[in-house]
């Protein structure tokens, strides 16, 4: 294995000179390289199972959650769904080149904003395999070269896609270095991409827990998009029905328990104490969740568990929530203003003026009425896939999809004009 620096500085050369062929590639092109990656991982579908059988095992061997396993592991179904999501990214529209506002200036000047891509972008993520092709190909198709580097639980499924990835490239007659993957698992390679490979990489998407967000965001060197953690909040409000309150919180939790859109407290106003806190606190006992309550939501039950101080903030990716009486929207609204994380929060209510109380006042980067924080996906909003969640406020906010994946700039057409 060449140093380390070595190493990462080629990858970034070589993803820079992909990036600037990429830049001008005919639509027809991503497309087309976008097609025939479904339909090679597709017929290399059983050495993608076999070989993340081999990386589900390890990790079983190492102690990993079962949320993590979850999030790691592929089956038929899976390989399908990461096959039908590049079909889906090439049947969006092509953000690059598209004319975002034009106006003409008194003198005769014609200004256009026109969308761009970035340039070479990184992405650091850990154990979902899946976020491999999705980068990958929202990068592509943008118009930007990707860097990959995935956790090392994950590191043969994810060289299998990259393969896949990058034959697509070259059967459509795009640079295969378009899309690479870090060809080490060693940790220094990490801080070679946040060091930013002598200026080659543009922007780093980070993915994954909390204390890998937490190092790229104090150690890099790029811009960065990205979110902490996914502490997301379902408050129930006195004005809820009962059906959909149980109905859509327990999605909300138990859906995926490990994924960043899964609600991790539920408030209930203080006003639906006899009314609607059994009725959800019941129903997510019975699905097999852990509820850890305040003193009011003990007394519904006897399974329910004290919460502490520590669960308000805590973000579990399991099948363990946090539940607690607040006092009313203002009451929800502060205690998400104090523990939450900007990701998802979600109010369930049929009182209108409530609702957009609770939609206008949560800083949060999605903010929903009577729906799933589950929703909180790329895909579900109709972005083909996502490359993550960003919490921040600069460039992109919520699913970075193939917009987000773009940046402007103006192009002024003249007639002579001279500036007097």
């Amino acid at each position: 294995m060449k140093d380390i620096t070595a190493l990462m500085a080629d990858v970034g050369q070589k993803a820079r000179a992909a990036a600037e062929a990429l830049a001008h590639a005919a639509t027809e092109a991503k497309d087309a390289a976008l097609k025939a990656m479904a339909r090679i991982i597709r017929s290399r579908k059983d050495e993608i199972i076999k070989a993340n059988a081999e990386d589900v095992q390890a990790a079983r061997d190492a102690g990993r959650t079962d949320a993590f396993i979850d999030r790691l592991m592929l089956d038929d179904n899976r390989v399908e769904a990461i096959a039908a999501g590049l079909e889906a990214i090439a049947a969006l529209p092509d953000p690059v080149g598209s004319v975002m506002a034009e106006w003409e200036r008194p003198n005769g000047l014609k200004i256009a904003r026109v969308r761009v891509p970035i340039g070479v972008i990184g992405i650091i993520y850990e154990s979902r395999p899946n976020v491999t092709a999705d980068a990958g190909a929202l990068c592509m198709k943008s118009g930007n070269a990707a860097i990959l580097r995935g956790g090392s639980d994950s590191f043969r499924s994810s060289t299998i896609l990259v393969e896949c990835l990058q034959q697509g490239l070259e059967e459509a007659g795009l640079p295969r270095e378009a899309i690479q993957m870090v060809p080490t698992t060693d940790r220094a390679a990490v801080g070679e991409m946040l060091k930013g490979l002598n200026g080659a990489i543009d922007v780093i998407v980070p993915r994954g827990g909390k204390s890998l967000v937490a190092r790229v965001q104090e150690e890099a060197r790029v811009p960065v998009f990205a979110h902490l953690e996914g502490l997301c909040h379902t408050y129930i409000d006195r004005d809820a029905d009962v059906e959909k309150a149980v109905a859509v919180t327990v999605n909300a939790k138990m859906r995926r328990p490990g994924i960043c859109g899964a609600t991790e407290t539920a408030l209930v106003d203080a006003a639906a104490r006899d009314t609607l806190l059994a009725p959800v606190v019941k129903a997510l006992l019975d699905a097999g969740c852990e509820v850890r309550g305040d003193e009011a939501t003990q007394a519904v039950d006897p399974r329910v568990k004290p919460a502490s101080e520590e669960d308000w903030s805590t973000e579990y990716l399991a099948p363990i929530i946090s539940v607690k009486l607040v006092d009313g929207v203002k009451g929800a609204i502060e205690h998400i203003r104090r523990y939450g994380s900007q990701h998802t929060d979600a109010i369930i209510t049929e009182n209108d003026e409530t609702a957009e109380t609770f939609l206008r006042e949560v800083d949060s980067a999605i903010v929903m009425r009577n729906a799933s924080t589950q929703f909180a996906d790329g895909g579900e909003f109709g972005f083909g896939a996502e490359i993550g969640i960003a919490t921040g406020r600069i460039h992109a906010r919520g699913p970075v999809g193939l917009e987000q994946l773009t940046t402007f700039k103006y192009q002024v057409r003249g007639d002579g004009q001279t500036r007097p």
